[in-house]
């Protein structure tokens, strides 16, 4: 089954915009789901198949968000397909939120009503904060969300987990790393001061980066409704010395950065964070700009150990996958081994679930796509950052 047919980017979209939204984004789409079992509302991957422990996934399948939502559902998809046993088969649904808040709980409760045991989802952080709610109340619910990154999605909750770096994480390892990689460096960091994510990054950043005696000799700041240029920004920092910019922006502004450092003759280093991850594809962007681009990201496509999900992802949705689908089926694989750590099978309750996997998933270790995971009893994944440079239009580990 195909959720995608040909997903594309819009420019003045991104990723991260997208993930923190809460309700009300366009609607217009980026593309519709389809499928040759499509049902009203969502998809499902054999679920006839009523041996198999049910698995739900939430995310916008339409509307302008749509990119990032089938990219989560067809990465629960084919793990489930992938770690079914003998034993133990999975089956998937999905359920489209059109990354609404209300809609993502009305989609929860569509799947509970199908049978759902255990929910990867949703996608985008308001609708995780929403469905978060709902599924720590009693009756329970285990949830485990591939991409929503606020750390308030899994605060106070018993049985929602993640499997992306919250926002305050992603800044201190970044900070963790520039110091490993360019300890010499001067840094200017680079923000979006309207913005939660880019804000957040930057916090934690600069709080690390005072511990490890990193140099920022200049900070500059943006808001959207200011990005179409960052020459007055550049100049400062080229004037304060800085050698080299920490951006935890998204990849359209971050375009807009590297073509006014370009045209200004300033030549300087600059790294982001999984915000900027899809520069590559934004539209009019001079690519040979972003060689030599760092970026932390959990997952490449181009990296030759992934090259068989890259493959039978290929294969499934004739699409080259990306971070999303990538942490979505890194979930399941978690999900499949804290059952087999709590001895539940595919008949075991949902309420059962979420008192037993929150548990198991503090003792399981997942060899994933994006890294090796683990997690604490606040629902936190735990696994090492991965920085890539872009070479020759390629992600490389750097």
């Amino acid at each position: 089954m195909s959720c995608l047919t040909g997903k594309s980017f819009n420019p003045v979209m991104n990723r991260r915009s997208v993930i923190a939204g809460v309700a009300g984004l366009g609607a217009v789409g980026i593309l519709a789901g389809c499928s040759g079992n499509e049902s009203e509302g969502g998809s499902t991957a054999a679920a006839d198949d009523s041996s198999a422990f049910k698995i739900g996934a939430i995310g916008p399948l339409t509307g302008s968000a749509a990119s990032y939502g089938t990219s989560v559902c067809n990465g629960v998809e084919l793990a489930c397909k992938d770690f079914s046993t003998d034993d133990l088969k999975f089956v998937s649904k999905s359920e489209d939120d059109v990354a609404d808040g209300e809609k993502s709980v009305n989609a929860f409760n569509s799947l509970a009503d199908w049978g759902m045991q255990a929910l990867v989802g949703p996608t985008t952080t308001g609708a995780s904060l929403a469905v978060a709610e709902v599924a720590n109340q009693d009756p329970q619910m285990f949830m485990i969300t591939p991409s929503a990154s606020s750390p308030d999605v899994t605060a106070d909750k018993t049985c929602v987990f993640q499997a992306c770096f919250n926002d305050p994480n992603q800044g201190v390892n970044a900070a963790t790393k520039l110091a490993e990689m360019f300890p010499d460096e001067k840094f200017v960091v680079f923000y979006n001061s309207g913005d939660t994510y880019s804000s957040g990054i930057r916090d934690a950043f600069v709080a690390k980066a005072e511990e490890l005696k990193l140099n920022i000799v200049d900070e500059e700041t943006f808001k959207d409704d200011s990005a179409t240029s960052f020459t007055n920004q550049l100049t400062k920092a080229k004037d304060a010395g800085a050698t080299m910019i920490f951006a935890p922006i998204y990849y359209t502004p971050a375009s807009v950065l590297l073509a006014n450092a370009n045209k200004m003759g300033y030549d300087v280093k600059m790294m982001g964070c999984d915000g900027m991850d899809g520069i590559l594809g934004v539209e009019g962007f001079d690519t040979a700009l972003a060689e030599g681009l760092y970026l932390m990201t959990p997952f490449s496509a181009d990296d030759e150990k992934n090259a068989d999900f890259v493959a039978a992802y290929k294969d499934a949705y004739d699409e080259v996958p990306d971070q999303f689908a990538a942490d979505a089926y890194d979930a399941v694989h978690a999900v499949s081994l804290a059952l087999a750590e709590a001895g539940l099978g595919a008949d075991a309750d949902p309420a059962d679930v979420a008192a037993k996997l929150p548990e198991a998933m503090t003792k399981i270790t997942v060899e994933g796509l994006t890294g090796t995971l683990t997690w604490n009893d606040k629902g936190e994944v735990e696994k090492d950052p991965m920085v890539y440079v872009i070479k020759d239009g390629k992600y490389v580990a750097a």
